[in-house]
């Protein structure tokens, strides 16, 4: 995906790191999370605006960053689609499930689509292994997959252009 077409306003984001600069405190975490709550992602250019203005080197920037998995440096979807990789998971088909989400997206794991829809990510364990194989959307669990629930989901978003 293209970073030329997600660009941020770079006049907004002098203005957050004016407002956390004139705090007194240390600030860069919150000023990163700031950033990325406003912009969606941290874009790779803003770091050395920011460690310039809070008087570090970029590379304690993207040290922070690169530390917090929650932390982007990419745009991401407005979607998360988190597919279950934990054992209950894999031994009830949960490979087949992400190779499906995987197709239904035309995208790989940690890739979002190039209208920022969606984001596709694995996590260890989602924390319903009764209902496995499991993926969320969001914050939506979904349990009990199988192909024709994986078609039925997105073929139902496609529909009613909401998230499922």
């Amino acid at each position: 995906m293209s970073r030329e077409h997600h660009e941020i306003d770079w006049s907004r984001l002098e203005q957050l790191i004016d407002e956390h600069c004139r705090s007194g405190r240390w600030t860069l975490i919150p000023l990163v999370q700031e950033i990325q709550q406003e912009f969606g992602y941290i874009h790779p250019e803003a770091i050395p605006v920011i460690a310039d203005r809070l008087k570090t080197f970029p590379s304690a920037v993207q040290g922070v960053i690169s530390f917090y998995a929650q932390l982007y440096t990419e745009p991401r979807g407005r979607n998360t689609i988190r597919v279950c990789r934990g054992t209950a998971c894999h031994v009830r088909g949960g490979k087949t499930i992400l190779k499906l989400v995987k197709q239904h997206l035309g995208i790989e794991e940690g890739e979002t689509t190039a209208d920022l829809e969606y984001t596709l990510e694995t996590v260890a364990c989602i924390g319903v292994c009764a209902l496995a194989p499991s993926m969320m959307i969001n914050q939506q669990v979904y349990g009990g997959m199988n192909p024709k629930k994986v078609g039925q989901l997105f073929n139902r978003k496609d529909e009613n252009d909401e998230p499922a």
